[in-house]
């Protein structure tokens, strides 16, 4: 089996718990402050893992046209569509959130055939407007409504579709590792030289013992979240792993839903949808692999 889809299958549920949790974290929080903070830690989490895995020779290796992508990465995915997400996910809803997150396989989808020559299947396609579809019967039963929140989330997506398709170009020839230690290492210098050139980077030395917490919990989701997708990525057609991340989204809101105490049948069946059209973009020889790769896991660690 590839593990790619493994990978980013953990990716997609580690994003639909993490943007429910994040939705806490920047309630209690400045949306920058606790962006930066998340990407410091993360960072030093990262750099942990090559120190142990002793990749300090790659990062020696690597050559300038490698370096610059490394960089762009950590700009246009590491850092401006953080900012604007985690604003965006201040003003909205969790849901919302991440709905307009997950319609970055459209955006990728199409940037994939044009720079990088994917040939996109169209089971992939129809699979993933019916997965866009059962997300929208979900949400509306939250309320859904266009706002500024969500402007800012959708334009966060659209650096985020532009970052996989060069991170993909870069996964030719770089470890998943690397690339998700550049795209925060980076990522967080251009985040801190904005809190810094805004007059926000005092703010740091006011946060409490509540906001710390929130920010150490959601960054061990981050470390997960980067360290599954780049290293599933490097396997995997790009808009194939973005499909897969539309799981995250009824994750999301499956949670805040039953965090109201109430699902109806509607919210089953959208559900149910959602199954469906994930077994049917892979289909259900790939999706059986995937389920004894999780046991095989599962069972080592035991």
């Amino acid at each position: 089996m590839n593990r790619g889809y493994f990978l980013v299958f953990l990716t997609a549920i580690i994003s639909g718990f993490s943007v429910f949790i994040n939705k806490f974290g920047v309630n209690v929080i400045n949306p920058y402050i606790f962006t930066g903070l998340k990407s410091l830690v993360v960072v030093l989490l990262l750099t942990s893992f090559i120190f142990l895995l002793r990749d300090l020779k790659t990062l020696k290796s690597l050559t300038g046209k490698q370096w610059f992508l490394l960089i762009s990465i950590g700009l246009i995915g590491g850092s401006i569509p953080f900012l604007l997400f985690f604003k965006g996910l201040s003003l909205t809803s969790a849901a919302q959130g991440s709905f307009f997150h997950k319609t970055m396989f459209i955006y990728v989808t199409v940037l994939a055939v044009i720079f990088l020559k994917e040939k996109i299947d169209k089971r992939i396609l129809i699979g993933g407007l019916f997965l866009i579809l059962g997300n929208l019967i979900l949400l509306k039963k939250l309320s859904f409504s266009l706002n500024q929140g969500d402007f800012f989330v959708i334009l966060a997506t659209l650096f985020w579709a532009v970052e996989s398709i060069i991170s993909k170009y870069a996964l030719k020839e770089i470890q998943g590792r690397t690339v998700a230690w550049a795209r925060m290492f980076f990522g967080a210098l251009f985040i801190f030289l904005f809190l810094f050139v805004t007059g926000q980077l005092s703010l740091v030395a006011n946060i409490n013992i509540i906001q710390i917490r929130w920010v150490l919990i959601t960054s061990v989701l981050l470390f997960g979240y980067v360290i599954t997708w780049y290293s599933g990525l490097k396997y995997i057609p790009v808009s194939q792993a973005t499909v897969i991340l539309l799981l995250g989204s009824p994750i999301t809101t499956l949670l805040s839903l039953f965090s109201g105490g109430r699902v109806s049948l509607e919210e089953i069946l959208a559900g149910f949808l959602i199954v469906l059209c994930i077994i049917y973009i892979l289909g259900l020889k790939q999706i059986w692999q995937i389920i004894r790769e999780a046991r095989r896991v599962i069972y080592v660690r035991a």
